[in-house]
């Protein structure tokens, strides 16, 4: 009888722990029927449905399926639409058997998107959980938004940087908060003046019957820059810049070029390193400089050039000169410079250096363009 008794009592203590941990086990039912996107220029549907799935991630909750929630609102004909009050999740989720009832909304506030989410116990009929959190307005970033709030409200962890990033403009200006079309814009015209030094600074004062163009080693010259940026992270942005110019209209010349520079600017303060390649025309002959410095290009005697060069001990070489033909000139361009921002209207100053075997050029170019500081879609 002893054993009887012994064996009724762990077949009941057993079928005790079994119950105790279903219930433990079981998870809450939730719906979720509307999220008030009203005002915000999001998809409703796609909102709704990344939220379901934010629940489903969450595993908190035993979710309610669509289907079933469409059913329940044809058969019983619900109006669901514009359900966000207390009153109206605690009917909705009593006529569907719900434990909880899940919404929530996104609008904008001035230069902020607020998030909010919400969790209504229908047995109790009042808001069990409420999170609100502010973000920057970055079109585009709005799941991820959901994301940190989701994750903030259920004790999930999130990743911090993505979060600085949504929220903190002041901290962090990259790729997210500050995309391709939030950058510091500094396309537009150029025009400054150039400075020769070394023998082409010589060539170029030099009288026309000795090669040279009878003027003066600074020139003007204008042209126009176009910018496109590949890069956006941190405080700086990476970008491709392709400047056409025109030099030396000011002393009767033309001397086109044009510059592939590859640079990196500050997008806060607007400062700005770049360096590339550039390309001229301009006239070059083949000679070699005499005991006077004087480029000779034509030989005085009956040997060729070559053999007069020679005999002389002088080396042949290819120098600016007026006499020649046109060809195209090969350089390498450093420049360093700032935007400066006054109003809407942006004033990128910059200095540049092309150093060169005939001498080294320096240059002083100023612009402006009359676009947003952060151009907007």
């Amino acid at each position: 009888m002893k054993k009887l008794i012994l064996t009724a009592l762990s077949l009941i203590s057993f079928s005790t722990f079994l119950i105790s941990q279903n219930l433990i086990d079981k998870k809450p039912t939730v719906a979720i029927v509307d999220f008030d996107t009203r005002g915000y220029n999001i998809n409703h549907s796609e909102v709704i449905q990344y939220t379901i799935n934010e629940l489903i991630r969450v595993d908190k909750f035993e979710i309610i399926d669509k289907y079933d929630i469409e059913y329940f609102i044809d058969r019983d004909s619900l109006n669901v639409k514009n359900c966000f009050s207390k009153i109206c999740l605690s009917e909705i989720g009593e006529k569907l058997n719900a434990d909880k009832m899940f919404t929530g909304s996104i609008s904008k506030l001035g230069d902020k998107v607020i998030i909010t989410l919400r969790l209504l116990d229908v047995k109790t009929k009042s808001f069990q959980d409420v999170h609100i959190k502010e973000f920057l307005v970055i079109p585009g970033s709005e799941f991820s938004m959901l994301r940190v709030c989701m994750n903030e409200m259920f004790g999930l962890p999130n990743q911090t940087d993505l979060v600085s990033k949504l929220t903190q403009k002041t901290e962090f200006d990259n790729s997210i908060n500050n995309p391709y079309a939030l950058r510091l814009r500094a396309d537009g015209p150029r025009m400054g003046i150039t400075y020769a030094t070394g023998y082409l600074g010589d060539v170029l004062q030099k009288p026309l019957n000795k090669g040279g163009y009878d003027g003066v080693p600074y020139m003007f010259q204008f042209g126009y820059q176009f910018e496109k940026q590949y890069l956006n992270e941190g405080n700086f942005q990476a970008l491709f810049e392709f400047i056409p110019m025109i030099t030396g209209l000011d002393q009767g010349q033309l001397i086109p070029s044009i510059t592939f520079l590859n640079g990196i600017r500050n997008n806060t303060n607007g400062w700005e390193f770049a360096f590339g390649p550039t390309l001229s025309l301009s006239r070059k002959a083949n000679g070699y400089l005499n005991d006077n410095n004087e480029f000779i290009i034509n030989a005085s005697s009956s040997l060729t050039l070559a053999e007069e060069a020679a005999s002389l001990n002088k080396p042949m070489q290819e120098l600016p000169d007026s006499r020649g033909s046109e060809t195209i000139s090969f350089g390498f361009l450093f420049a360093a410079g700032k935007t400066i921002k006054s109003g809407k209207l942006n004033l990128p100053i910059n200095i540049f250096v092309v150093p060169g075997k005939s001498g080294v050029r320096f240059g002083l170019s100023i612009g402006w363009n009359g676009k947003a500081r952060y151009e907007t879609p």
